[in-house]
């Protein structure tokens, strides 16, 4: 892609009864948004009219039969559906969680063939997605899947970045989840992710502890000393930069996160509850490790705020900023690493 040209930016919109049409539509209300890239929302005509409609939103748009249709310059919709749906904002329905799927599955596969650059997801509820042919917890289940490579659940926020060693399981299956194989897997993503897609060249990274003060020595449980510990020792002799365990509870309230360019929690909620507490909204969830690359924001479907036009796009703005901008440091990351050798003999005039 040459550096003029423009991203294309394919959002799924979430559930229409939540406010992922609304923060959508606020942050291209802004038109300098255009210039960054053109998004383009796999919906309907009608359902964008009406959600700007009934929010008050002042938006124009360019209706698509499909991605390779966009306009640069413009909000462009694909039509994904014709029918007219009910919209019942703050209300869980059947309709809106296949609605939901349907503007997902067609984002995925514009952004697998090519039509779109990067993915932009809108909240979406877990419960009504659920249907005979999508049996997925969340997005990120379901890109794992139809994607290439491994995924991981990783938050930013500027320089904060939390992944997760589990996400979406029980509490009581985390210490049976978490194995050798699991953290290797998880801190070579986040190191490679952190290296192509936020081009921190040799980045440091801090795993937070299974049990409460890393296990106080085997007093409060024996796997951060038999599973962790090892696992950290074995990859920093071979030069990984990763320390730890560390006792999550005074970790971020010590400013400790602050040595380090990303924090691998064992945990959805030992992972979130800090990173949110400390993005102040504006986070964004990315799922690195992938051949392709989707953020969204770090909020769920808002249903007690829906409709009435007060939700905030910061979050949202941010997922945009920021598939943008790994989408590029992408790009410089493989042109550099493609042919190393090559390069070298350029320099030297050979």
């Amino acid at each position: 892609m040459e550096e003029t040209q423009k991203i294309k930016l394919g959002i799924s919109i979430g559930d229409i009864n939540g406010i992922g049409c609304e923060v959508a539509l606020k942050t291209f209300e802004d038109a300098r948004m255009l210039d960054f890239c053109t998004p383009i929302l796999f919906a309907s005509n009608k359902t964008i009219t009406q959600q700007k409609t009934d929010l008050g939103i002042d938006i124009t748009f360019n209706g698509a039969k499909d991605a390779s249709q966009a306009v640069d310059g413009k909000i462009n919709i694909v039509n994904v559906w014709k029918d007219v749906p009910q919209i019942e904002y703050g209300q869980a329905t059947k309709e809106a969680g296949a609605l939901a799927i349907q503007s997902l599955k067609a984002a995925v596969k514009a952004l697998k063939e090519g039509e779109i650059d990067v993915l932009v997801t809108a909240p979406i509820n877990k419960n009504n997605i659920q249907a005979d042919d999508f049996k997925f917890p969340g997005h990120t289940d379901y890109l794992a899947k139809e994607l290439k490579g491994e995924s991981l659940m990783f938050m930013v926020a500027d320089s904060l970045r939390v992944g997760l060693l589990t996400d979406h399981i029980a509490v009581k299956d985390v210490a049976q989840a978490i194995t050798p194989k699991l953290i290797r897997n998880k801190v070579a993503i986040m190191e490679k992710s952190l290296q192509m897609d936020f081009g921190i060249r040799r980045p440091k990274i801090a795993l937070l502890g299974i049990n409460p003060h890393s296990g106080d020595n085997g007093t409060i449980g024996e796997e951060d000393d038999k599973i962790l510990k090892p696992v950290i020792q074995e990859l920093f002799n071979k030069g990984t930069l990763v320390y730890g365990p560390y006792s999550a509870d005074s970790f971020f309230g010590s400013n400790t996160h602050q040595n380090f360019d990303a924090i691998l929690a064992a945990y959805h909620d030992q992972g979130l509850i800090p990173f949110k507490t400390l993005s102040f909204g504006k986070g964004v969830n990315y799922t690195a490790g992938l051949d392709k690359v989707r953020t969204s924001p770090d909020h769920g479907t808002a249903y007690e705020i829906a409709g009435k036009g007060i939700a905030d796009e910061s979050s949202f703005k941010e997922a945009v900023f920021m598939a943008i901008q790994v989408f590029r440091h992408r790009m410089e990351y493989m042109e550099l690493t493609k042919n190393p050798l090559q390069k070298q003999k350029i320099k030297r005039g050979a």
